[in-house]
């Protein structure tokens, strides 16, 4: 069963013009046309679903489009690959302590909020500035 763009862009959440851009840039392929409309095979949402994860952590369409035709060979995408997961390594300790001060500021009745000790330690553990 085919889908039309309409359908691919709701369940995906994406807009059409996202779809034919990812299209052009060879992210995505159509099965062909119904009418005017591009027609998609199902499995074009788990394709979406790797390049929205992958754009929302940082990666280009460059990137992507590279990293879609990768094969196991490829020891520069592999080390950029893995530089990126250390990356993104960092990135999550930092929102997870960001995370947690906010959580507890949202509960704290500490005056003034971010001079509590508990707040201020959640930010203090931190290698980073």
């Amino acid at each position: 069963m085919l889908l039309d763009i309409g359908e691919v862009a709701e369940r995906a959440g994406l807009a059409p013009s996202a779809l034919r851009f990812y299209e052009k840039r060879g992210l995505i392929a159509s099965h062909g046309r119904n009418g005017l409309r591009r027609t998609f095979s199902p499995d074009v949402l788990e394709r979406l679903s790797l390049v929205t994860c992958a754009r929302a952590a940082g990666f280009t369409i460059a990137q992507i489009a590279r990293f879609l035709v990768a094969t196991p060979s490829d020891a520069e995408l592999r080390t950029q690959m893995a530089e990126k997961a250390r990356q993104l390594d960092e990135d999550i300790a930092v929102l997870s302590r960001m995370r947690n001060g906010l959580r507890h500021a949202a509960t704290c009745s500490y005056h003034p909020l971010v001079e509590c000790p508990d707040f201020k330690r959640s930010f203090a553990d931190s290698g980073r500035g």
